[in-house]
């Protein structure tokens, strides 16, 4: 029996098992041996029963068949804890699995075998609750995973599996992905279905795959993409995902790219953004783009939009709030105040009017190039318990600026991806691309480029896998 799970992407993990070389079986356990024996602290919940019972079953055949595969605690599974990341529902199971998710399983073979570590509510960019704690940053004990993907990024970062679903509503896929040295993609809103049951405001979030390689995320969107009449903004089916990754290098030649790593309006490090035109300009030259000079300054929506995004949290804890207070994170408890002192008809109406500007600004801008490159956070990893106002040396970091190049693009609902491009002190950065609407397979192609440029570790080096 191999000791360690797989260390390579899930693609490969595949092959394996089809060729004999490891069993779905052996998989698991080594991943649930590993999951027991890690510091990370990224995985709260363990179904080894199910997941064993799976694994003996897998039909190997399927996209992703026998894969151990971790869920955000965000996401739904029937009669698993359904707590939201909160200390307010630590006792209340699901009565549903999400769509994607049933998808992941039935269509593409995944084995799910336990839960990882969210933000509360997915309301923050970073991996500390009162519920679980602290999630540690594979590539240093002690840095912020990010969120609110978190859990999932140090799993797959951490050695622990080779994937794990996210969602991302103003960065949470991207985010973490960036802080953990992973791709990390946010399809065109309504890419991949959500629901049952799902709140539709605010039209921000998706779901999506905390993954090793590029191929992995072609894969599972071909997995889990499509209409479904339970998420009426869900789009059409495409199942060429991965089939068409090197097939679209040519239409890539002569199409325009922008280069700003701040996006106009963040407080970008410098190293971080001297390493972000460094990876983007290799990366113009090797996809043959057209650099192009572009005036933008990504809009921010303000505080009336923030306050507006709380109505359905505040929906989600009908009969339990103002009682649940002190079972909050500091951070959600306050937001929720505050909206419920000052958010008001006339607040809407500006949110509601911001929103056409972010929108505006952006389509101006995709008119003029066709892709935008940036930094994906400011900064690398800051310490993961951090609050607002920090700072590390001469340096302020912390939540305020942290989302600040990821959130136009939920407003926007356009695709975009992050890319691991190098290190700066030893912790990852990511170069964020985004593109027009439904252009995704374009972004898969760039990163399949990167990857085969300038390839990325697929694990964190100090990995204990």
């Amino acid at each position: 029996m191999n000791d360690a799970p797989w260390q390579g992407d899930a693609c490969s993990l595949v092959d394996a098992f089809r060729s004999g070389e490891r069993s779905p079986t052996e998989e698991l356990r080594a991943t649930l041996a590993a999951v027991e024996a890690s510091a990370l602290n990224c995985v709260p919940f363990l179904d080894a029963e199910r997941a064993v019972a799976a694994a003996r079953a897998a039909d190997t055949s399927l996209p992703f068949g026998g894969v151990p595969f971790a869920i955000k605690e965000l996401s739904p599974v029937e009669g698993w804890p359904d707590t939201e990341a909160s200390l307010v529902f630590r006792d209340r199971r699901a009565a549903h699995t999400a769509t994607a998710l049933a998808r992941a399983e039935q269509l593409g073979g995944l084995v799910p075998f336990g839960q990882t570590t969210a933000s509360e509510f997915g309301g923050l960019n970073v991996s500390v609750t009162k519920l679980h704690g602290v999630t540690h940053n594979p590539w240093r004990q002690g840095a912020t995973a990010g969120g609110s993907s978190g859990g999932s990024a140090a799993a797959v970062a951490g050695g622990l599996c080779t994937l794990a679903s996210g969602g991302d509503g103003g960065g949470s896929i991207r985010i973490p992905a960036a802080f953990c040295g992973l791709p990390g993609m946010k399809g065109t809103a309504g890419r991949i279905p959500r629901g049952p049951r799902t709140s539709i405001h605010p039209l921000t979030v998706v779901t999506g795959v905390m993954a090793r390689s590029i191929r992995d995320i072609a894969r599972y969107y071909d997995v889990t993409c499509g209409y479904d009449p339970r998420d009426p903004y869900s789009l059409p089916r495409h199942d060429r995902w991965e089939a068409d990754l090197g097939t679209l290098r040519g239409q890539l030649a002569g199409m325009r790219v922008a280069v700003v790593p701040d996006l106009g309006s963040a407080l970008v490090r410098p190293e971080v953004a001297d390493l972000v035109v460094e990876a983007a300009e290799a990366l113009a030259r090797d996809a043959g783009l057209r650099l192009v000079e572009l005036d933008l300054t990504a809009p921010s929506m303000g505080f009336e939009w923030a306050m507006g995004n709380l109505a359905s949290l505040r929906a989600d804890l009908e009969g339990h709030w103002p009682e649940c207070e002190a079972d909050l994170t500091n951070e959600m408890a306050f937001a929720l105040r505050m909206a419920e002192g000052n958010y008001s008809l006339d607040m809407a109406a500006r949110a509601e009017r911001a929103r056409t500007v972010a929108n505006e600004t952006l389509a101006a801008a995709f008119d003029q190039v066709d892709f935008i490159i940036s930094a994906t956070n400011p900064d690398t990893a800051f310490p993961a318990e951090v609050g607002l106002n920090t700072r590390v040396g001469d340096r302020k970091v912390g939540l305020e600026n942290n989302g600040a190049l990821t959130i136009p693009y939920n407003i926007y609902g356009n695709p975009a991806i992050s890319l691991p491009i190098g290190t700066v002190d030893e912790l990852p950065v990511g170069m964020q691309v985004a593109t027009t609407h439904h252009d995704d397979a374009l972004l898969l192609e760039l990163g399949a480029i990167v990857e085969a440029e300038r390839p990325w570790p697929l694990v964190a080096p100090l990995a204990p896998c």
